[in-house]
């Protein structure tokens, strides 16, 4: 059996986390499965991904350019849902990535907005029926 089981995300600013992963989790397609003071679950497909602050977290800000994750990508939908998640995105503390080259940053054949919140994660929200195995050119 392959698969993610679940992805645990360590943040400085549980409050933060928690609108800004919030509201794109539910735009993917994830449901909120559990909450408590220092974090919350939220599960999709038969994995989790859950947001927590420790007491052992170092700095305040995740470095996407340091060894470590880059970035998490998600199946979203349509191109046409995908293109409505990235124009909804600076509403919700995202930032679009890479925007001269949207909706192809990834190859021509690759169709995802890419987004960055205020803590320094970037996520890529992949179009429907796109290959597993994209192009790595937005890979900054």
């Amino acid at each position: 059996m392959a698969g993610f089981h679940h992805v645990e995300l360590w943040v400085s600013d549980i409050e933060s986390a928690r609108r800004e992963w919030g509201w794109l989790l539910r735009r993917v397609g994830f449901d909120l499965e559990s909450t408590w003071p220092q974090g919350e679950s939220w599960a999709a497909g038969g994995a989790y991904l859950t947001l927590t602050t420790s007491p052992n977290t170092v700095g305040i800000e995740h470095d996407r350019r340091r060894p470590g994750l880059n970035h998490l990508a998600f199946r979203g939908g349509s191109p046409a849902e995908v293109d409505a998640i990235v124009a909804d995105a600076p509403s919700a503390g995202w930032m679009p990535l890479y925007q001269e080259r949207y909706p192809h940053a990834g190859g021509p054949q690759h169709y995802a907005g890419w987004l960055e919140n205020a803590a320094g994660f970037k996520v890529e929200v992949v179009a429907a029926d796109e290959s597993p195995l994209p192009d790595r050119r937005a890979g900054s």
